[in-house]
């Protein structure tokens, strides 16, 4: 990602969706970026903090609770809006686009990670596939790569790359099944957590819909264009 989206020493970066900051911490240490991080979750804005003490980066990141789909920064505030597996849960995905559009600097670049739902047309069974995921992950809904694209260029970038890293995160998720299965956690989240029962047991539901190409992943890079 990085590298599709050209990150160089001093750029502004937002990180949407930083979780607990490992993105945020690795480009402001590897390419001396100052990185603003958001995050709807109380616990990673602290999780993020720390992390970035303990790793030497807390000069150059900021980390901040905010919704994204609320978020509000001045215009051209940033150089790169960087995320990743953020923008699946948003309901309103044209209007975020249109909002960071804004938010990037003449010249600046926009790259995002997504799950994405499979080319059209799905089968019944496809479908279902990218219901469970959505079901089990909280997310409204899946856009395409191609709903992607309209959503990028719409919002008046321009688009300089695309990539499907599919098979490069299926493993993830095998490695997710297998930890729980040795755990034993889900006897416990039965009991305590229907929610995340219901999030453990969905594991075999994307590594599904990946296998099958009910769903993708994919990786968007677009600049916005320079004023002349």
């Amino acid at each position: 990602m990085a590298e599709r989206a050209s990150i160089r020493a001093g750029d502004r970066v937002i990180d949407v969706g930083c979780g607990m900051g490992g993105s945020s911490v690795h480009l402001a240490n590897h390419f001396d970026c100052r990185v603003t991080g958001i995050t709807l979750s109380l616990v990673q804005r602290m999780w993020a903090s720390a992390g970035a003490l303990v790793r030497g980066a807390s000069r150059r990141t900021t980390f901040r609770r905010m919704d994204a789909e609320a978020a509000v920064f001045p215009p051209e505030s940033f150089d790169v809006l960087w995320s990743i597996e953020c923008t699946e849960h948003l309901f309103d995905k044209p209007a975020f686009f249109r909002k960071g559009a804004g938010w990037l600097a003449p010249g600046g670049r926009l790259t995002i990670c997504a799950w994405l739902a499979g080319d059209e047309p799905l089968d019944d069974a496809a479908r279902k596939r990218v219901y469970q995921v959505c079901e089990g992950f909280l997310c409204p809904s899946l856009g395409s790569s191609a709903d992607y694209r309209q959503w990028i260029t719409d919002a008046g970038l321009e688009m300089t790359s695309e990539d499907d890293w599919t098979d490069k995160v299926t493993e993830t998720w095998e490695i997710c099944r297998r930890r729980v299965l040795r755990s034993g956690i889900r006897r416990l989240t039965s009991v305590l957590n229907r929610n995340m029962t219901l999030f453990i047991d969905r594991f075999d539901a994307i590594l599904d819909a990946y296998r099958t190409r009910a769903m993708r992943y994919g990786c968007f890079t677009a600049r916005k264009p320079v004023r002349i």
